[in-house]
């Protein structure tokens, strides 16, 4: 059994954090998930048996008819999949849970297949009469969603080949991506002699308590975790990359069959992104990748050493050993809600009174820390592995930032609740930057000051430059994967370090274990693609917050309205409303300079810490 971190062993708060899932199901449990997917099933063939060949035929009051049972529909799979989803990812190990999401899964896929037909029906359709239906009243609620749909039209397949796909995916993508996640979730990290010496504990801890040490200030603790880290990853490490060569492969089919130009097109048009405006982000981050290094310069000062190693870039420049019980976090983080909007404090303060946050770190729980909207009629749910550092009471602000973010947007219905993935960070960034804006103020020594900073330019650095850096990793995996074929694991930390030594220069020194720090990332396996999006998002809340020191609080309405508008307008136009033209091709270079602010305020702290 994996150590617990003191904070669990001690925190009472902390240790009842943990969600209650029934409002999903209604207080039904596993009844409750099978009742709702059949009764979506007996809707979908009910819908099929009205409606397939036949929707050029609908009129507009027709095409609203069938929107809203289809509304009807999503509702009820989304309520069961997220509730056996949500199960399983606090504990994926237990074997219950993974059969019950894998039934979930499947008939998913036989709802999913049963409908097919609409979407490629309507994108059939030619564009005169599609406009004509969508001028119809009541269409609001899945307008957007229609023309959206539209735009995959050179990408879609015969209606019998895409069956084929739906089915064929939960026993290969679904099921490989599945594998890596139970796999990385399981990895236990021996914890060195040196974790005791420093209080961590002793034992066989999960892998994201293991990385939190690497924040510490004793650089042989540093070290020595790193070390550990890499040996816990050895063993399972050519079967991460054997599942992570499959899903490279079943992507490249997928894009070839669909048309895709390249391995990053579906991603840019689910994002509403033009190829070109998502390059012009990622090469004007690119260009300034000597922020992230003039940083990494300063902290090798700070830290006393000559030049950093890969294992320093997360250590705290300062003794300053701030912890926060979880009650304390979550009175600074509702305080600075509540005094930013009323109405965003009350609706982050359901999400504790209403049992929506897991935040203790268990054995095979999921690593990292997400927020899941469930379906616009529930209120979503938030998972942490909170271990009382003040990084997580910012982790917790950003996730509640997506919380009330859903909220919000839910009043738009389940076609237009989620905006795109390059949206989607905006109200996390933007809370986890009034938090932070807050803990600064209220702290005046310098030392945990300059902490502070550095910690807060690092997550921004981490967002932009570092999410970049990964990009071109997976650029370059699925690249040398269809040009080259299977890649080994050497290859992989062949290209992880070609990425990474691209972003630091000279001024981190990458050791040889760091070769294989790829294989724990969820992100490009289960979501290819999206790791750009932080950087999109990041810049975008940035700019938003900085318009918000400049206008004060004559903003807050706008902004609201930006959230509570969800998914239902363009990218382009939900950026208006908060004065934002996402079409400016300065828009990047404008939000890196943002960046490179938070550098000098960093350096200008440093200077008067007398560190310097």
């Amino acid at each position: 059994m994996a150590a617990v971190v003191p904070s669990e062993s001690t925190d009472p708060d902390l240790r009842a954090a943990a969600w209650d899932l029934e409002p999903l199901v209604d207080g039904e449990g596993e009844g409750g998930v099978a009742r709702r997917l059949s009764d979506a099933l007996e809707r979908a063939r009910t819908f099929s048996a009205h409606h397939a060949g036949k929707l050029g035929e609908l009129d507009g009051a027709g095409l609203r008819e069938a929107m809203s049972e289809l509304a009807v529909i999503y509702e009820l799979v989304g309520r069961a999949g997220y509730y056996a989803a949500l199960r399983f990812s606090t504990d994926t190990a237990e074997p219950a849970n993974g059969a019950l999401l894998q039934r979930v899964q499947e008939q998913e896929t036989a709802i999913q297949t049963t409908l097919l037909f609409f979407e490629l029906e309507w994108a059939a359709l030619p564009d005169e009469r599609a406009e004509e239906l969508l001028a119809s009243e009541g269409l609001e609620f899945c307008a957007h969603h229609l023309r959206n749909v539209r735009r995959y039209r050179d990408h879609l397949l015969s209606e019998a080949e895409e069956k084929i796909l739906a089915e064929k995916a939960l026993t290969g993508a679904g099921a490989w991506s599945r594998l890596f996640e139970e796999l990385t979730a399981a990895i236990e990290v021996e914890l060195p002699a040196s974790a005791a010496q420093a209080g961590l504990g002793t034992g066989r801890v999960a892998l994201d308590v293991a990385l939190s040490g690497l924040s510490r200030s004793e650089r042989d603790l540093r070290r020595d975790t790193a070390a550990a880290v890499t040996a816990a990853l050895a063993p399972g490490l050519r079967t991460r990359a054997f599942a992570f060569n499959t899903l490279l492969a079943d992507k490249a089919v997928d894009d070839r069959l669909r048309s895709y130009p390249h391995w990053l097109a579906a991603r840019n048009l689910a994002n509403e992104a033009s190829d070109q405006s998502v390059q012009a982000l990622i090469e004007a981050v690119r260009g300034r990748y000597e922020i992230a290094r003039r940083w990494y310069r300063l902290k090798a000062r700070l830290l006393g050493v000559e030049r950093l190693s890969d294992y320093d870039r997360m250590a705290a420049v300062t003794e300053d050993e701030v912890t926060f019980p979880f009650a304390q976090a979550r009175e600074v983080v509702l305080d600075c809600y509540s005094s930013f909007s009323g109405e965003l404090g009350a609706l982050a303060k359901r999400f504790f009174d209403e049992r929506r946050i897991d935040a203790p770190v268990r054995p095979a729980k999921r690593g990292g820390a997400f927020c899941a909207s469930a379906v616009p009629a529930v209120f979503p749910y938030v998972l942490l592995n909170y271990t009382a550092r003040r990084r997580d009471v910012l982790t917790l602000a950003h996730e509640l930032g997506h919380g009330v973010h859903f909220a919000l947007a839910a009043r738009q219905g389940v076609f237009h609740q989620h905006t795109p993935l390059t949206l989607a960070e905006t109200a996390s960034v933007f809370g986890e930057t009034i938090v932070f804006g807050r803990l600064l103020e209220q702290d005046s020594a310098p030392a945990s000051r300059l902490a502070l900073l550095a910690e807060n330019l690092e997550d921004t650095i981490a967002t932009v430059f570092r999410q970049v850096a990964m990009n071109r990793f997976e650029d370059l995996v699925h690249t040398a994967r269809r040009e080259q074929g299977e890649l080994s694991v050497e290859r992989f930390g062949e290209l992880w370090a070609a990425s990474q030594t691209e972003l630091f220069g000279d001024s981190v020194e990458l050791t040889d274990g760091y070769r294989t720090w790829w294989s724990y990332v969820p992100h490009f396996i289960g979501s290819p693609g999206y790791v750009y999006a932080y950087a999109y998002g990041q810049l975008l809340a940035l700019s938003i917050y900085e318009r918000y020191e400049q206008t004060g609080p004559e903003l807050v309405p706008r902004y609201l309205e930006l959230l509570a508008a969800g998914g239902s307008r363009s990218p382009e136009e939900l950026g208006a409303m908060v004065g934002v033209d996402l079409t400016d091709p300065g828009f990047w270079e404008a939000g890196l300079d943002l960046v490179e602010r938070q550098l000098r305020e960093a350096e200008e702290a440093a200077q008067a810490s007398g560190r310097l």
